[in-house]
This record gives C-alpha cells, structure tokens and sequence, in this order.
C-alpha cells in the first residue's frame, strides 16, 4: 500500500506515519520545515520504514499540486491511502476574527484538504482502491467557545467527507472522518489552558 500523511512530523501525523509503515505502508509525508522533516525521516531510516517526505505549505495551490506531483511520481501513478491532517490550531473570541484570519485559517483547514482529496481522485482510480481519512475534530461537531471558525471548517470537513463517501464509491474510494477531542501535542500547547478550561465544565 502506498499512503500520503499530510503533517507528519508531529502529532497525531507523526503517529500516523508511523503506525502505517510498521504495517508495511510506503509513506509520503510533508512539512513546513525542512530541518524538522530531515530529522523525522532520519528517525524513519533507522527504524527501518519506507518514508519519504517533502517541504509543503499547504495553504499554497501552488506547493499543494507540487506535492501530488512528488506523490505520482514516487509511487508511479498510484496511491491508496490519503491522510488529510495537517491543520492549524485557532482559538479567538467571534468578534475578533479579522479577514485575514479566515483566509488563513481556511487555506489550510479546508481547502487544502479539498483540493489534495481533488489532486488524489485520479492516483486512487489508478491503483483500483483509495482510502481517504479526513482529521476534523469534536470542534466540529460540538459548540466550544472562541472555536467558532476552527469548528466551522472542521465541520465543513465532516460534510465533505459524506458528499465524497457517496460520490467516489463507484469509483471504489472510501472516504472517512476522525473526529477526535482534545490531544496533547505541540500544536496545542499554547491553548492548554483553555482546553483544560473546557475539559472541567464537560
């Protein structure tokens, strides 16, 4: 199997990465930095995984089609698994949230998984079978204070995942949403509090 792991040198990406090649995956993963990547899939070589990685923003049309480029040409033309992680961390109040905060947030929240799930349909009808695992959150689907843009594009996400589920199984792609709460990686140290906050009045 091949697979693509957007964000996976940390987190919830990194952990996905290498769940998939101790099951015997090819990988692909990207990241902003490259000193970061270099040393992730240093780590990937020594233990013996097949992974491959390149810089990508993916707020950027541009390095995303870049991205799929790099894909098709590792794994000639196929691919059977697509990881939609990579995402940014946004909590402000409503009131707040300028223009630009919504485009930043939009880019690489959902239209960067859109437009990869878009870039991947013709690799997955290559290889005959496609998973696509779209990462979205429980902000998605519950109300949570100043998280209103974050859950708004994370629950964008979980309707794309239904419109894709039905519209890609003639094409044998399967197309799915982890929605998970809060977890303990480096993108979200900076709203612990918060999140702790939110944890005691559940």
């Amino acid at each position: 199997m091949t697979a693509l792991v957007t964000g996976g040198t940390r987190g919830i990406g990194h952990a996905t990465v290498e769940e998939l090649a101790r099951f015997g995956a090819i990988v692909h993963t990207c990241s902003r930095n490259q000193i970061e990547l270099d040393a992730r899939l240093h780590e990937w070589k020594n233990k013996g995984f097949k992974v491959t990685g390149s810089v990508c923003d993916l707020s950027s049309r541009e390095q995303r089609e870049k991205l799929i480029e790099t894909v098709t040409s590792i794994f000639q033309g196929k691919l059977n698994i697509l990881i939609n992680n990579a995402a940014i961390a946004f909590v402000k109040p409503t009131v707040d949230i300028t223009a630009e905060d919504m485009s930043t947030v939009s880019s690489t929240n959902f239209e960067s998984v859109f437009h990869l799930s878009q870039l991947a349909h013709p690799l997955f009808k290559a290889s005959g079978n496609g998973s696509i695992v779209f990462i979205s959150s429980v902000g998605g689907v519950r109300g949570i204070p100043s998280v209103s843009l974050y859950g708004a594009y994370k629950g964008a996400m979980n309707q794309l995942t239904k419109n894709l589920a039905c519209e890609w199984a003639k094409d044998n792609i399967r197309t799915n949403t982890v929605a998970p709460w809060v977890i303990k990686t480096s993108m979200i140290k900076p709203f612990e509090v918060l999140s702790v906050g939110i944890k005691g009045r559940q």
